[in-house]
């Protein structure tokens, strides 16, 4: 367990960024045609919810409770790609751009929270977590790259 006097910054917006960013991929299962882009997008769902849940004792050790908000941000753009998506000949292109910028914003968030000079586990599960992050979005990226072509 996190010692209560650990200084811990930043955690709840990365939690609330990724929650988003969780619906964000489950809806998009959803709206998407592939069958390859729907695993993709569970897949990233349920890496955002391990994060999560990692996460979580770093943001009671910070706010003294868990988080469980969303990030008006990413809602905003899931919103924002609904209505895209209406008027798209391509869909599943609309999403994959879209959460590939919500990568995008997980990165940064987790790149703020890292430079707030974290302590011991809490720089641990952070940087583990930004390499995953990474990962994922690197794999958007991609995805977005050769859809485009």
């Amino acid at each position: 367990m996190l010692n209560q006097k650990t200084s811990v910054e930043n955690v709840a917006d990365v939690i609330q960024v990724m929650r988003a960013g969780v619906d964000f991929y489950q809806d998009a299962v959803e709206k998407v045609n592939s069958s390859s882009l729907k695993g993709t997008f569970t897949k990233m769902a349920t890496k955002k919810a391990a994060a999560i849940q990692a996460l979580q004792p770093l943001a009671i050790a910070e706010q003294g409770e868990i988080e469980d908000g969303n990030s008006i941000a990413v809602e905003t753009r899931k919103i924002y790609t609904k209505f895209v998506a209406m008027f798209s000949s391509d869909e599943d292109y609309t999403y994959i751009k879209q959460l590939e910028e919500v990568e995008d914003k997980v990165l940064e968030v987790l790149d703020d929270a890292i430079a707030k000079n974290q302590q011991g586990q809490a720089l641990l599960i952070l940087t583990n977590i930004r390499v995953d992050a990474q990962s994922m979005h690197d794999e958007m990226k991609t995805l977005q790259q050769l859809k485009k072509n």
